[in-house]
């Protein structure tokens, strides 16, 4: 988890960058925060830090999208905020599953097994999150093609799923 959205911060932060430009300073930042976290947690094994330093990283997204569909492409804002909201329901039903579990349990046991399934908050916190990702994924792809004039478009395989397609470079 830390891994992966140090590298969600990297790409927010260059989206506005040239081609082949390669911020190092930023990379050498991330890569020490992230063997740090990992060092750390492996010696505490405290869930509490690990979950603190991941919402850091995520704040530290959350303001950089919030930031460019504010100033820069305010048309995506729905895509942005999408994301955000299906990642923080994903994030509530995970606190849920926290502090319920043992009530959940209870419940599960007393009711058909359809109910049961539903309340496996943990399980809707891996598929929203993921979801909630793929969508800032593709907020991320969408925000660099088009600052590199790709022309992106967004478009939805059987009506459903959202994917970017790209049109040619514009000419100057």
């Amino acid at each position: 988890m830390i891994y992966s959205c140090c590298i969600f911060v990297y790409c927010m932060f260059e989206c506005f960058k040239i081609k082949n430009s390669v911020n190092y300073h930023l990379l050498f930042t991330l890569v020490l925060f992230s063997l740090i976290v990992t060092t750390v947690y492996l010696k505490v094994k405290e869930p509490i830090f690990h979950q603190v330093m991941y919402g850091m990283l995520v704040f530290t997204l959350v303001l950089r999208s919030i930031y460019i569909v504010t100033w820069v492409y305010p048309w995506l804002r729905g895509l942005g905020y999408t994301s955000l909201g299906i990642f923080l329901l994903g994030f509530l039903f995970w606190n849920i599953d926290n502090i319920f579990c043992d009530s959940l349990r209870n419940f599960r046991k007393k009711v058909p097994p359809i109910i049961g399934i539903t309340t496996q908050f943990h399980a809707w916190w891996h598929i929203l999150t993921g979801l909630g990702s793929y969508l800032h994924i593709l907020f991320s792809l969408y925000t660099r093609t088009l600052y590199l004039r790709y022309r992106p478009k967004v478009k939805f395989l059987f009506g459903i799923w959202p994917v970017i397609l790209f049109e040619p470079l514009r000419k100057h």
